[in-house]
């Protein structure tokens, strides 16, 4: 399969529509008497987390707010992945970016699109004056996996507005 990769415009947003989100949750990590630990979920989550709407107002108010939304298309033109990240600049150490959301539709993970379209944004994300990608990753075993085998870390800074937003994220950085 070839797949283009392309920046989405606001018109493009309605395409994640055709996005099978769902994810089986087998593990996730969870406090657990003060400390961070792998335990049993088995929830499967139907679709979109959060509701679809929040993900297509985050990636409108993302392309909006000249933040970076790059997209994945297959050989017929259907958007199959995505990534973006937001503009602004924040931390006190560190140039920090928001990895704000990043989904491959379910029949296409595993392919090398998410490494790409992350790898891909980190680049980009140079523009905006960005020593780090911030990251705050859903709890699920397969998606800290995926953020460490790509060689992300624990953040060295906390944002205690998104740690409030879901205190189960695990906040991570990648050194751009």
């Amino acid at each position: 399969m070839n797949i283009r990769y392309l920046e989405l415009q606001v018109e493009d947003a309605v395409k994640i529509r055709e996005m099978d989100a769902s994810q089986y949750i087998g593990k996730a990590w969870r406090e657990v008497d003060g400390e961070r630990k792998l335990v049993e979920i088995g929830y499967q989550d139907p679709t979109w987390p959060n509701g679809y709407e929040h993900h297509y107002g985050n990636l409108v108010k993302t392309i909006e707010n000249k933040g970076l939304a790059l997209g994945a298309f297959d050989d017929k033109g259907k958007l199959i992945g995505f990534v973006t990240v937001n503009a602004e600049v924040f931390g006190e150490r560190f140039r920090y970016v928001l990895l704000d959301q990043l989904f491959i539709t379910l029949e296409h993970r595993g392919n090398g699109i998410g490494k790409e379209l992350m790898t891909r944004a980190a680049v980009a994300s140079r523009v905006f004056g960005a020593e780090k990608l911030f990251i705050c990753a859903g709890s699920a075993e397969e998606t800290i996996a995926f953020y460490k085998a790509m060689g992300c870390v624990i953040a060295e800074e906390i944002n205690e507005s998104l740690y409030n937003e879901d205190p189960r994220d695990l906040q991570m950085e990648y050194t751009i």
